[in-house]
């Protein structure tokens, strides 16, 4: 039978973690095989001999010197008392360094008090760990873009609602006295002058006409006044093509949801009229548990895509996104264009 000196070197280099063993001298006196792999070495005979510290224990991960004098490694010596440590770096053959946790303690040897060093290389776990963070810190900054998405899209619904509201009562209102103005001078006016006043009453009517469209194209007062599916009639109602409107709200949205609702609909519609070659229009609006559903189709050409340019869409899926949502789009060459954008009703202000 072999003698137990002669068995601890086949159990040692039998086991995965890597421990060598140091002289009262702090040289190495064994290594087994997954030290010698995890720093590089081939043999036992390479390290035997050598000053352990100086030799995989030399530099700070800084790369300044780490004097033997500061290592709490080599405390058990003296102290007679286990060491243990989990941030600290080893040198490997090639100059090379990798994280390790670490346990030293004292070994009574024959010509006075060695150790027992054993590690573990935290290669793994630090590249783990730093896929965490990354993986975090890349989540907090996709939810910090989404919120600030998100208040952009506000405080935009607010800024186009404040213009209507102010062109609305200000410019319109001052157009309207005008063209009352006018008429009314044009009745105590000869004929002949009569004629001049005609004029600028019809120029007076298109600007009021064309300010009405403007507001409606900033913020449509049937908006704010009665809601979503209100104003999507109205706005199917100017609408060249035939549209069909399906579907039941059955109470009011928030505000922010109505508005970009709304403008999803209407540049939805804008492009199957402009750019599909569309005959007919359908619009469904409803609401799922806690979201609003809008579905838009056209029986178009097709072949619309959400490669950011030309059609919009990908602001209408920017909008959408923005507000928590899902977009999806449909529009296979030939047979027509369907969008769907999913709206979380939580949230809207």
């Amino acid at each position: 039978m072999r003698s137990v000196d002669a068995l601890l070197p086949l159990i040692l280099d039998s086991v995965p973690q890597p421990v060598w063993v140091v002289d009262a001298e702090g040289l190495i006196m064994f290594a087994n095989k997954a030290a010698l792999d995890a720093l590089g070495y081939d043999d036992v005979s390479e390290l035997r001999g050598r000053p352990s510290h100086e030799t995989v224990h030399y530099k700070r991960v800084t790369g300044e010197p780490y004097p033997a004098a500061e290592c709490p490694m080599l405390r058990p010596r003296l102290t007679g008392e286990t060491a243990h440590g989990d941030n600290d770096w080893f040198v490997r053959r090639d100059g090379s360094m990798f994280p390790i946790a670490w346990w030293s303690a004292p070994l009574r040897l024959d010509d006075g008090p060695g150790l027992v060093y054993a590690f573990t290389d935290l290669t793994e776990r630090h590249a783990t760990e730093r896929m965490i963070r990354e993986r975090d810190a890349a989540q907090v900054r996709a939810v910090e873009s989404r919120a600030a998405q998100r208040r952009i899209v506000e405080t935009t619904t607010e800024v186009r609602r404040q213009m209507a509201r102010d062109l609305h009562d200000g410019v319109q209102q001052r157009l309207v006295a005008l063209l009352i103005g006018l008429q009314l001078a044009r009745e105590e006016l000869p004929p002949g002058v009569g004629e001049l006043v005609d004029e600028a009453v019809g120029q007076a009517q298109a600007a009021i006409d064309d300010l009405r469209d403007l507001v409606a194209g900033i913020h449509p007062a049937i908006l704010t006044s009665r809601g979503l599916l209100p104003a999507v009639e109205a706005l199917a109602a100017r609408t060249p093509l035939p549209v069909v409107i399906t579907g039941n709200l059955p109470r009011r949205l928030p505000p922010t949801i109505e508005v970009n609702a709304y403008f999803v609909v209407s540049e939805a519609i804008t492009n199957a009229v402009k750019h599909a070659g569309a005959t007919g229009i359908t619009v469904d609006l409803r609401c799922d548990g806690a979201a609003l559903i809008l579905d838009v189709s056209d029986d178009g050409a097709g072949g619309a895509n959400l490669d950011g340019t030309g059609s919009g869409l990908i602001g209408l899926a920017d909008r959408v996104t923005a507000l928590d949502g899902d977009f999806a789009l449909s529009s296979p060459p030939g047979n027509g264009t369907s969008l769907r954008a999913t709206i979380p009703l939580t949230g809207g202000t």
